[in-house]
């Protein structure tokens, strides 16, 4: 085995603990083999620094140990930045199967590990306002599921995150996953039931001009989603300055804001149901609503759709839908 030069550790650790030795298995510095692929890959050792979170210096030195591990040359030094040569080329090919190969093997497994675990991923207000509601009569259902749920506002990368379902809010999915419609929203006014009595009374849509509305601020993703200043000019009221009020990153908060008296809010029929049944909140305007731009749809890979832990997550959501 050939000696490895000193190197920094640079949160890397030294490249030499990586040399391993098993019957005849000779493995060069795995770290220096994976800076080697992100550098090759990304062309150069700043882009691979900033995909790895080390510098781009780190990169070089961890490189450079590969090199005089392996007694070749996979980079040519040049004045503004590397180029890999013929010989790294032909090294990238390879050591990228493997990682690929490695990759498919980890999936394979965690995805074994976690055979009994059904993983959601749906964004805050869902999960607050729709889905934790009803959780108990999921694990009632299906008592052998352990159930993992994740919040993020950002679309699902079934690819990279180990989530076996999501609940995406759009007009559509076309991105070649499985869709299921779960809700339709419709949009209405709520307040606290003690509002008007303390703030004044809410009997036409004009007296909206003297309360605090409470606003939902919408990722840009969905920005012609319905808010006070859209819902006000569907159903056409005039005089009342959409703009001001209160602001939260999630409707969830202005719903929890309303219940406690702070102002009115926009709610979405599909995060109130449980509020106007036991009186947390009303609708001071009675059956008004009107029809948003969006859904909420159950969402997984075709590939995985028919897994028995997906597909009885499928079935109870739209029957928990249906019968809302």
């Amino acid at each position: 085995m050939k000696k490895l030069p000193k190197t920094n550790r640079d949160n890397w650790g030294n490249a030499s603990e990586n040399v391993s030795r098993t019957g005849h298995r000779q493995l060069p510095p795995l770290n220096a083999v994976r800076a080697f692929e992100a550098a090759a890959r990304r062309g150069g050792f700043q882009a691979a620094g900033a995909e790895l979170n080390v510098s781009a210096n780190a990169v070089g030195r961890l490189v450079k140990v590969l090199e005089d591990w392996l007694g070749v040359a996979l980079f040519k030094r040049l004045s503004r930045g590397v180029v890999v040569t013929e010989v790294g080329r032909n090294y990238l090919a390879r050591v990228e199967a493997l990682f690929d190969q490695l990759a498919e093997v980890t999936s394979d497994l965690q995805q074994r590990e976690d055979a009994d675990i059904l993983t959601i991923s749906a964004s805050p207000s869902f999960v607050a306002r729709w889905l934790i509601p009803r959780l108990g009569r999921l694990t009632e259902r299906y008592p052998n599921l352990d159930v993992r749920l994740l919040t993020s506002a950002s679309l699902t990368n079934f690819a990279h995150e180990r989530v076996d379902v999501a609940i995406r809010h759009a007009s559509g999915v076309e991105d070649g996953l499985r869709r299921d419609v779960l809700l339709r929203e419709g949009f209405y006014p709520v307040c606290s039931p003690a509002l008007p009595a303390r703030a004044g009374e809410l009997r036409r849509l004009s007296d909206l001009a003297r309360h605090v509305l409470l606003h939902n601020e919408l990722p840009a993703s969905i920005s012609d989603q319905l808010d006070w200043a859209r819902w006000l000019i569907a159903v056409g009221a005039r005089g009342i300055d959409a703009q001001r009020g209160l602001r939260f990153s999630y409707s969830y908060l202005s719903l929890q804001a309303a219940a406690a008296g702070q102002g009115i809010a926009l709610a979405s029929s599909a995060f109130i149901g449980d509020d106007l049944t036991t009186g947390r909140l009303i609708r001071p305007f009675g059956e008004l609503s009107v029809k948003g731009p969006y859904g909420f749809f159950i969402v997984s890979p075709p590939a995985t759709a028919d897994r028995e832990k997906v597909a009885a997550f499928r079935n109870w959501a739209l029957e928990e839908a249906s019968n809302a």
